[in-house]
């Protein structure tokens, strides 16, 4: 098996996944995973279907999203998702989603508070607004690059749709629905015109705690793993 086999497979079947889920429709969206021990990542190519994706198309890039393997175009955001592995060495997967109800708080521009002690858990203290720039450009890098240090799991890009990330592929499926989940009740609760509450800061406090300690660990054993390949 080449080096970079598994976790090309591993983007395929996730992407599936989350077309069979209803996450991603048609083209949209883009995920990728984290070369183990190396400043690499695999990502899906540019608007292509994701039930016809195998393997051999998804891109394989470094830092400077020079393409190591793959003979198809890599995403737009290509340069996005480096961003991210570059400043995050907890995150090991991403997935940018167009999703329906995280989508609609993009056009309004409203970010999600401390809803539910497992929102914080594991999305962070609140979901934040990333502002608006053109898709797949330095502008959109910069901007994600400047807000994402604060360790939460999950962002609205303005007018565009969703950024989740996760120390796992698996856990970032988790995260794209705990955030839709959130998205939604959110969206009803402000219908209501009533007073949405907030889970106390305390309990909100030790739950990203929690996270922060997952992350930190996750981070330690991707530096060590890029150590022992150097």
């Amino acid at each position: 098996m080449a080096p970079f086999d598994t976790f090309r497979e591993q983007v395929v079947a996730t992407a599936r996944l989350l077309v069979e889920k209803g996450i991603l429709k048609g083209t949209g969206g883009n995920l990728s995973v984290r070369i183990e021990g190396q400043p690499a990542f695999a990502i899906t190519p540019s608007n292509y279907d994701y039930m016809q994706m195998t393997p051999a198309d998804v891109c394989v890039l470094d830092w400077q999203a020079k393409v190591l393997e793959g003979t198809m175009k890599p995403s737009v955001e290509s340069g996005m998702h480096a961003a991210v592995y570059q400043n995050r060495p907890d995150v090991n997967a991403i997935i940018h989603t167009h999703q329906v109800y995280c989508s609609t708080l993009a056009l309004i521009g409203a970010s999600i508070p401390a809803l539910f002690d497992e929102q914080v858990r594991f999305l962070g203290r609140s979901v934040e607004i990333i502002p608006y720039a053109p898709s797949g450009t330095v502008f959109l890098r910069r901007n994600v690059r400047s807000r994402i240090r604060n360790g939460h799991n999950a962002y609205i890009l303005q007018n565009h749709g969703a950024l989740v990330l996760g120390p796992n592929i698996e856990r970032a499926v988790f995260n794209v629905e705990l955030l839709e989940k959130c998205a939604f009740t959110y969206l009803l609760a402000l219908c209501t015109e009533h007073e949405v509450t907030r889970i106390p800061l305390v309990a909100r406090e030790i739950a990203f705690a929690k996270l922060r300690e997952d992350e930190k660990r996750y981070a330690v054993r991707n530096m060590e793993g890029a150590t022992r390949n150097t």
